[in-house]
């Protein structure tokens, strides 16, 4: 008998940063999943959460000096946040550090080792502690991680190890009768062609950090990563004693980058430990900046609040899922869901609401009429519901939207076609009914359809036209009849794109607030110093020449201005990531400041789009900043952050370098 349920998780998150554009990606499309299959009449459950173990947490704790259930506490919480914020309505939100979950991978790991499938022994690799991976040298690239490019270590120690390499042929096997399991299709060859070239068994235990679940075969080791927050999928429901109800899970929603984890170390486990494997693990692309990965070792972060804050969470959701194939890699661009928002958003649904809402308020005193139905609207509206789900059901959430929106301006185009005004103007009453009364139906129809990717659009429809968002079974054409009309509001007002005018040279800058934390003697030069920098969601090293004018306690402590696109160089010995601005005349130096900024905050001039791209010092120094009454300028534009202008205490003209 099929089950009437749907479970969809999100990977467990790392919260050593804040939420950005490619966890809010993941999680609105979790989202988006869930609420259809509620309209559906469906019983959901829809996971996420945040894996708060590992080398990483317990080095950035230590750095914060606080303990790593300290750091996690604070950290767990701007997930959340953020996810309030984008309308994300989960079942649950695991934390690696519950109790619960600790218990359960103990128990799994005893379940997995009494079936012969664990051992001891000694791994050697080249570690890499940010994305907690082991890499085989002919992987590294030019000595370093393939992933994110930083100095990986060479390890050595005693470890237990799960016996991947038994799973082999079960899993091709599973791969061929269940072909959905690795999706997209794209997928496929890629995971099964690395399976059949031979699995190595999995060191799945570390004694170099204690940050961990005690692994419950030899105290002297914790758990390591994958074994722990792979666990969750289970272990939440095992919590929450609906295993029964929702496992196997549907989907499984991932990044492309931990692809492998998912499909096949956790299908392996599942294997080793008797538990049925889930339907689907969907591995989607990344969100680019500038052609690159969002990180912030590149600072080339999207900010969520920012792209809300000026377009509103339904608009980003929406903007995510329709402007490419879920499966595929993209370029976030602001000029892009700009178009999205006032043409599709605004023009397209907008102004359909406002017209209905319109008609109904100008010719029916405010009241949904009773009147025959257009066959074609409600027949196209009907049948939308089985053609948007074919989409759901592979996730092609950008065809499910093209479809929609080609309902919704067939909509647009009929009010056009029976010119209601003219009718009115006429007294063809009964057509006049018709034309109110089919297109306030089909705009409730669209409202549900719509209410996945955008809930609080779909809810002021609801409320506009006096019914309220129900499942697809109870939605009957007709239900608005005789209902009140309420008073319109511009759903998206429009917004005018940011100017974009070339500013000549600044655009190439890529300037950011950092505080300096730290500051030592440069070990083989007696005029430079060697400083660590805080840039919010990042620490980094710079090299400066500043013995002469200034000392290292006057030095540490300010809130500088840091060029951090220039390209890494080395200064006698010394990696130096960006460079500090400041002005200097007449063998006298003035840092550039801004003293009531926060770490990590732009410093941009109006209209100008910074580049995440990385410039020579070639490049800078052909670009003029100078003083003038303390600030600094481009041409005649003020360098500012979003609470206050940057300072450099010196004469006017002075030219920063």
């Amino acid at each position: 008998m099929t089950k009437n349920t749907f479970y969809v998780t999100t990977p467990i998150y790392y919260p050593n940063d804040i939420p950005h554009i490619g966890h809010a990606y993941t999680t609105i499309a979790a989202d988006v999943l869930s609420r259809w299959h509620k309209l559906l009449g469906k019983k959901v459950f829809f996971l996420t959460g945040t894996d708060e173990h590992g080398e990483k947490i317990e080095l950035a704790a230590k750095e914060k000096k606080m303990t790593p259930l300290e750091f996690t506490n604070q950290l767990e919480k701007r997930f959340r946040e953020a996810w309030k914020k984008l309308e994300i309505e989960f079942d649950d939100f695991i934390r690696t550090t519950d109790e619960h979950h600790k218990k359960y991978v103990q128990e799994l790991i005893t379940k997995v080792n009494d079936k012969g499938d664990i051992y001891l022994g000694e791994y050697e690799g080249y570690y890499c502690v940010p994305c907690e991976t082991y890499w085989t040298e002919l992987q590294l690239i030019d000595g370093n991680c393939p992933e994110c490019k930083r100095v990986v270590q060479l390890l050595k120690e005693e470890s237990y190890f799960f016996r991947l390499s038994k799973y082999q042929d079960k899993l091709l096997d599973y791969y061929k009768k269940n072909p959905e399991f690795i999706s997209p299709k794209s997928r496929q060859s890629e995971i099964i062609n690395r399976v059949k070239e031979g699995l190595k068994d999995l060191s799945i235990s570390r004694t170099s950090f204690k940050w961990g679940i005690p692994f419950p075969l030899d105290t002297k080791h914790i758990v390591y990563v994958w074994f722990d927050a792979l666990t969750n999928y289970i272990s939440a429901l095992d919590k929450n004693k609906n295993f029964d109800e929702f496992w196997p899970c549907d989907v499984h929603l991932v990044g492309k980058d931990i692809s492998w984890f998912h499909k096949v170390i956790w299908p392996a486990m599942l294997l080793s430990a008797g538990i049925e494997l889930p339907k689907m693990v969907y591995s989607h692309g990344w969100w680019t900046v500038e052609g690159e990965k969002m990180s912030k070792s590149k600072g080339n972060f999207v900010i969520l609040d920012q792209a809300i804050e000026e377009y509103g969470a339904d608009a980003l959701r929406y903007f995510l899922l329709r402007e490419l194939p879920f499966g595929l890699d993209g370029n976030f661009s602001f000029k892009a869901l700009n178009d999205r928002y006032n043409n599709e958003l605004g023009n397209d649904l907008g102004n359909l609401v406002m017209r209905v809402n319109a008609l109904a308020t100008k010719y029916c005193d405010g009241i949904i009429p009773q009147a025959s139905a257009n066959k074609k609207l409600e027949s196209d509206a009907l049948k939308l519901q089985n053609e948007l789900n074919k989409y759901y059901n592979t996730l092609e959430f950008n065809k499910a939207l093209d479809i929609l929106w080609g309902y919704i301006r067939s909509v647009n185009k009929y009010i056009n076609d029976e010119k209601p005004w003219e009718l009115a103007k006429n007294n063809k009453t009964a057509e006049l009914a018709t034309v109110v009364n089919s297109t306030a139906h089909a705009l409730a129809y669209i409202a549900h359809y719509i209410e996945p990717f955008t809930p609080l659009t779909a809810r002021k429809i609801a409320e506009q036209f006096s019914f309220k968002l129900t499942t697809f079974k109870d939605l009957k054409w007709g239900f608005l009849e005789n209902k009140k009309v309420n008073k319109a509001t511009a759903l998206f007002a429009r917004i005018e794109a940011k100017k974009q005018e070339k500013i000549e040279g600044i655009e190439l800058l890529n300037l950011k607030v950092a505080k300096v934390i730290d500051v030592k003697p440069h070990p083989n030069a007696e005029k430079l110093y060697t400083a660590q920098i805080d840039l919010g969601t990042e620490k980094r090293q710079i090299v400066s020449g500043l013995v002469d004018y200034m000392s290292a306690d006057e030095f540490k402590g300010q809130n500088i201005v840091v060029l951090t696109n220039l390209k890494p160089a080395k200064l006698r010995g010394v990696e130096s990531n960006g460079m500090l601005l400041a002005g200097e005349t007449s063998g006298k130096l003035s840092l550039v400041l801004a003293p009531k900024s926060k770490p990590g905050d732009q410093v941009t001039i109006e209209g100008s789009n910074p580049s995440t791209a990385q410039i020579d010092f070639k490049t800078f120094q052909k670009i003029k900043l100078t003083v003038k009454n303390n600030k600094v300028y481009y041409k005649d534009k003020e360098l500012k952050t979003k609470t206050e202008s940057v300072q450099c205490n010196m004469p006017d003209n002075t030219k920063i370098s």
